[in-house]
Formats: structure tokens, sequence, C-alpha cells
């Protein structure tokens, strides 16, 4: 129960759901830079690990996380969880001030669409019966499930870098962000296994506390993992923009959340069929808006040769050629040519 009720409450609640957003906001700027001003290749993770504008960013992501569990601990789930998605609305401006422009009309409507979709996907998910947490053998399953996704989400997003990622095309990242956000959502799901663990005090039960020790450790390797891979990957991600690839995280976290919930912890939409339909809606107006977010910048393009313009901005002719010498006439070459007599 919180120390803090009612409004206060809610007030709490909201201003450290903002601040959340802003910390997510700031460091998802921080890594786009980075990973505009970066090549890739080997050795590309030590230069970024030897970056201190890197270790900026883990600090931002990790303030948004603790405000974000701190946000919960004031208020409920259904408040937070909308006012997270406030973190693209923040990124939009403060990334096209870095960049110096504007954000386009585009981008604007892209990210309402996607916050659209986010808040009614959130909206309509939720645990029926809380509490539920995955066991070890559930744990290992969704491990080993997550891993095969991520590496083919991985796989494709390097192909598709290879192909439009350096000519300045927007959207090559979307299936790291893609594994980005599955990741962390694994990484959540882990982390109230986590915690209801320790909480019991035995990770595998009352009466098996010789595995205990070694499932709290290996708990927290995965989450561990998978938060750094997490990282990573939106790291990876944000080569082919700021907008899109974040919308795509925060779109595949609460998704990838909502299918272990149903697929494993008894969970299910809320208002039963109606719930369904309106997160099968929200989707597709998400989709739309990342649709929206990836066109919406044109890709830079290298400047064609200029020509010589006038004043009014109309091309105008190529330099004339030197003329040749004068030709003599018809007349000239039917007379004698006198030459000067040589002195003797």
């Amino acid at each position: 129960m919180s120390a803090v009720g009612g409004v206060a409450g809610t007030a709490v609640a909201v201003l450290l759901s903002l601040v959340s957003a802003a910390g997510y906001a700031l460091a998802a700027v921080a890594q786009s830079r980075l990973a505009s001003a970066s090549a890739g290749g080997r050795g590309a993770l030590r230069r970024l690990l030897a970056r201190p504008q890197w270790w900026w960013a883990v600090g931002l992501n990790a303030a948004g996380a603790l405000a974000h569990v701190a946000a919960l601990h004031y208020g409920p789930l259904t408040l937070v969880q909308p006012l997270g998605a406030l973190t693209l609305v923040a990124a939009l401006p403060i990334g096209a001030y870095g960049a110096h422009r504007r954000v386009s009309r585009v981008e604007w409507r892209g990210a309402a669409w996607t916050l659209a979709g986010l808040v009614g996907l959130v909206a309509v998910t939720g645990p029926v019966a809380p509490g539920e947490v995955l066991d070890l053998r559930e744990t290992l399953l969704v491990t080993a499930v997550t891993l095969l996704l991520i590496a083919l989400l991985a796989a494709r997003g390097r192909s598709r870098d290879g192909k439009r990622g350096r000519d300045g095309r927007r959207g090559s990242g979307l299936g790291h962000a893609t594994a980005s956000g599955v990741a962390s959502a694994v990484g959540s799901a882990l982390t109230q296994t986590l915690t209801v663990a320790l909480a019991r005090d035995l990770p595998g039960g009352a009466t098996d506390g010789a595995v205990g020790w070694w499932a709290t450790a290996l708990l927290a390797f995965l989450i561990a993992a998978f938060a750094v891979g997490g990282l990573l990957l939106s790291q990876a991600a944000y080569r082919g923009g700021l907008a899109a690839p974040l919308a795509v995280v925060n779109l595949a976290n609460p998704a990838a959340a909502a299918v272990i919930g149903v697929a494993l912890l008894g969970e299910t939409f809320r208002a039963g069929v109606w719930g369904w339909t309106v997160a099968g809606v929200a989707a597709l107006v998400a989709a739309r808006g990342v649709v929206l977010l990836t066109t919406g910048l044109e890709p830079e393009r290298s400047p064609a040769p200029e020509s010589p313009t006038t004043g009014t901005g109309a091309p105008t002719a190529a330099p004339a050629p030197p003329r040749p010498r004068p030709r003599p006439s018809a007349v000239s070459h039917s007379l004698p040519q006198t030459q000067p007599e040589p002195a003797r």
C-alpha cells in the first residue's frame, strides 16, 4: 500500500511518469546521435564503451527505469503505462532540436497515431489475477524462445541495414528495435518473478531450498543479460533514425509482455471479446503511426552537380568554347600568297 494516497498519490505518480519519460527520451536521443556518429564493424562495441556519451545514455535509461518503478508505487498501472508513451512525444522535438531542424507534420501525425495505438493496447491489458509469476520451467522456455526470436530479428535487421541503412533511408533499424522491445519485456517479466521469489524467501518454493540459491542467481543473470542486450539492440536500431525505432521499441515491449501474460500467466485482455477487438484495432493504429514515422523524413541525397544559374534561378548555357582562329576566305585562297623576300 502506498504511503501517499488519493489525489496526492496520483499527482506524484504523474510527476514521476513525466520524469521517467524525459529520462528515456534524452537517453534515446543520445543513443541516436551516438549511432549516427559512430561506424559499425569490428571493434564497434569497444569504441562505444569508451565514449562518455554512452555512459550518460546508460545513466539516463537507469534513471528513467527507477522513476517508472517509483511511479508504479504511487499510481496504478493503467495510469503510469500510458504516460510512459510520452517518451516518443518528448524525443521528437529534442532530437529535431539537436539536428537543427523542425519536426515535420508527418512525424507529428505518426507520433499521434502511435500513441493512440499504444494507449489503446495498454488500456485493455493487465493481469486478471495479480501475483502469478513464471516458474523455473517457464523461465527457461521463455528464455530459449526469446533468444531465438532476437537472433532472427537481429539477423534480419543487419540484412536490411546493409541494403538500406547506409544510404540514409529510415526504418532500417526496426528489426533491432523489435528485438530490443522483446528483450526488455522478458527482462521485466523475469524481474517480477525474482521479486516475488525473494519475497517468498525461497525461489524454488518452501520445499526446494536446495536449488533456491542457484535459481536466484540464474534469474539475476538472465535479467542483467536481457537488460544489457535490450540496450545494445536499441543502440543498433537507432542507426536507422530515432522516431520509428523508438516507436517500435515502445510498442514491442507491452505487446511481448501481453503475449507472455496470456500464454503463461493466465492473463487476458480486459472486457473479454471487446478487449481483444480493441487490442487488434489499437495494433493497426499503432502500425499506421510507425509507417508514418518511417516515411516522415526523406532520406538525405547526395547533392547533384550544380549548374550555373541566372539571378532568376534558370540554368544558363554552358561556357562557350574558345573561338577558332578565322580561316582564310575563298578569295584569299584563290590569290597567290606573297612571302617576304629573304634578305641577301
